[in-house]
């Protein structure tokens, strides 16, 4: 039996759930062990997803850079999901229209490693709502943003989790993964959908 792909989206998240622009608050924390946790993340996978905005960023950072975690982003397959973006320059990139939901599906079921979602918010709760992520991998920080896009707005509904690995770093981040549960949701819906 072929083992399905699973979609991992990975998330540096503040005390209070902010996931929007962690490069403003984030970087006190990034030791050895979140450099780690980061690279672990990227060697599970075999293809790099992005949302139009987080691609816009780290291709105008990563392919002037070098050495380690360059290379690695670098040389990884991305894919960018945007229906505005017209083309994609950066090596080995490409370009799936509109939300993507079908081309991911498709993606699953072909044989490979994990499909690392990186940041990519707007992406991130889509899928949630497609039932397609399987796990989050969030690297939770001992700070209260105050202000700034959370990944579970008001109005969310209820999402399931099921939490299969902890740690916890020097700096007080808390690294977890959580899989998503699809045995509580009834017939016809899908995780991230309003309760009604």
């Amino acid at each position: 039996m072929t083992v399905e792909r699973k979609i991992v989206a990975g998330l540096f998240m503040s005390l209070d759930g902010v996931v929007e622009a962690p490069e403003t608050w984030h970087l006190p924390y990034l030791n050895e062990e979140m450099a780690a946790a980061i690279g672990q993340m990227h060697a599970a996978a075999d293809t790099l997803l992005l949302g139009r905005v987080t691609y816009e960023s780290f291709a105008a950072v990563w392919p002037h850079r070098s050495g380690e975690p360059a290379d690695q982003i670098n040389g990884i397959r991305k894919l960018v999901v945007s229906a505005t973006l017209k083309h994609s320059g950066w090596t080995n990139s490409a370009l799936l229209y509109g939300d993507g939901i079908d081309a991911l599906i498709k993606l699953k079921q072909e044989p490979g490693r994990n499909i690392h979602l990186s940041g990519s918010i707007t992406l991130t709760r889509s899928l949630l709502r497609a039932g397609l992520i399987d796990e989050l991998r969030l690297l939770i920080h001992p700070i209260v943003v105050g202000t700034g896009r959370r990944l579970f707005p008001e109005g969310t509904g209820r999402v399931p989790l099921k939490l299969v690995r902890s740690a916890t770093f020097s700096t007080g981040v808390l690294d977890l993964t959580y899989q998503l549960s699809r045995t509580h949701h009834p017939p016809g819906s899908s995780p991230c959908s309003p309760e009604r």
